[in-house]
């Protein structure tokens, strides 16, 4: 089966907590603090492995969790980072958010990394905490907890050629006869549901792959049909092989089919109008082919298109081995990468992580007779500070007061008692003399 789209579910490790510790060694009677910073937290690492050809996988595994770090030791050691969790992807794998929908890597390249979901820092343990005022410290904090996101995997298929044309106009036919790949062949509309891959021997020498893709319709390019299915994967593509069924087997109009796929791959993306295409007319062992194909060609001169077309009988070969030396011939002339974008290289930058050097990130609102403190870097020290030591909680509110968050509360009216929450942690407001 072929999978060409996935949702699945990233988390990085969480941090390794601080440890509170303190040295107790012989004849050494106030050691002071020990206690070591807890390790990091393991990514989640998306790795390209030109082995694979689908995203078969996903389908079983949709959750991938890295592995939390080490809580800090004594003796001032840092515990163990955790070991990041590498995901094996398909070549032309397109990662993207699921919520804001934005494209965070085109991954084409074996071997090419990607980190998707960032493992926490490890909190510091008390030694981190040791001041002249306060040699001792019973201060450590919690690991932070790692990044996570739920993602949509869409694999385009990487392919030198591809075929296009409308459905049951020989596109199949013609793979299964240069090639070892056996497509499923009917004698009805859209009996290839999924790319099909072949790699075609050309007889002197050169080879390239070749993709039966899944025929076209009107309104393609809106989904109608196998619409974007389909579409995604001709976007690799060096060269466009446009298959057209000069027979006109079904009643079609040959010169109407090749207007109309064009413009479904320019509406999709205006970038394929500039792709290589060759023109073949199919099926040209079939009574009336020639009468069409003049037509074709008359229609095209009222036109001014000068077009260089290919006649070919894929059934009886005839004309294959000369469209595998022109195929041959132009992707010598053209770039060997695909011609994708450049898209974010996530690997290059943390983008996941809020990091924010403004003192004052925060507002404050009322909820009945509550009050909200909204504080994206408030909230993340409230998950890594733990609140069961006085020491911890006395740091806080000197962290609240140097923000302004007391001043602010006070201005908006809080009176003692009343409640305050950041995030899912609340506390009384105390007004102090």
């Amino acid at each position: 089966m072929f999978v060409d789209k996935a949702k699945i579910y990233v988390k990085g490790g969480d941090g390794g907590d601080g440890l509170v510790a303190f040295r107790r060694e012989k004849y050494v009677p106030e050691g002071g603090p020990g206690g070591g910073d807890g390790g990091d937290g393991g990514d989640v690492i998306f790795r390209v492995d030109e082995g694979l050809r689908t995203l078969m996988d996903f389908r079983y595994q949709k959750h991938f969790k890295a592995e939390r770090g080490e809580k800090g030791r004594n003796k001032s050691q840092h515990g163990a980072n955790a070991d990041d969790m590498v995901v094996r992807v398909p070549p032309g794998t397109v990662v993207i958010d699921d919520d804001s929908q934005e494209i965070l890597a085109d991954l084409t390249r074996h071997g090419q990394e990607v980190v998707v979901a960032k493992g926490g820092r490890g909190g510091r343990g008390n030694i981190r905490f040791a001041t002249p005022n306060n040699p001792a410290p019973e201060i450590a904090e919690n690991g932070e907890e790692g990044e996570e996101r739920w993602v949509v995997l869409e694999l385009k298929v990487m392919a030198d050629v591809g075929l296009v044309g409308f459905p049951s106009v020989g596109k199949s036919t013609l793979l299964s006869v240069v090639s070892a790949a056996q497509p499923k062949i009917g004698a009805y509309h859209f009996t290839t549901l999924t790319p099909n891959l072949g790699v075609v021997d050309v007889g002197d020498g050169r080879s390239f792959v070749m993709a039966d893709l899944p025929g076209l319709i009107e309104g393609a390019h809106e989904g109608v049909g196998l619409g974007h299915e389909f579409l995604r994967h001709v976007e690799r593509t060096r060269v466009i092989v446009h298959i057209i069924d000069m027979a006109a087997t079904d009643g079609r109009d040959p010169f109407d089919d090749w207007l109309k796929i064009n413009d479904e791959l320019k509406l999709y993306n205006s970038k394929l109008e500039e792709r290589p295409q060759i023109v073949v007319a199919n099926k040209m062992d079939m009574p009336e082919a020639a009468d069409h194909l003049v037509e074709f060609k008359n229609r095209l001169a009222a036109l001014n298109q000068e077009i260089q077309i290919l006649e070919m009988s894929a059934i009886t070969k005839n004309g294959v081995q000369e469209l595998l030396y022109k195929v041959a011939d132009l992707l010598e002339t053209i770039p060997e990468m695909p011609l994708v974008e450049d898209l974010i290289d996530l690997s290059e930058r943390k983008v996941f992580r809020l990091e924010t050097k403004d003192d004052e990130d925060y507002t404050i609102r009322r909820d009945n007779e509550d009050f909200v403190v909204e504080s994206p870097s408030l909230e993340r020290l409230i998950k890594r500070t733990n609140f069961s030591t006085e020491e911890a909680v006395m740091r806080f509110a000197r962290i609240l007061r140097k923000k302004g968050i007391d001043q602010a509360l006070r201005e908006r009216g809080a009176k003692d008692g009343q409640t305050v929450r950041i995030g899912d942690f609340e506390f009384e407001f105390v007004e102090k003399e």
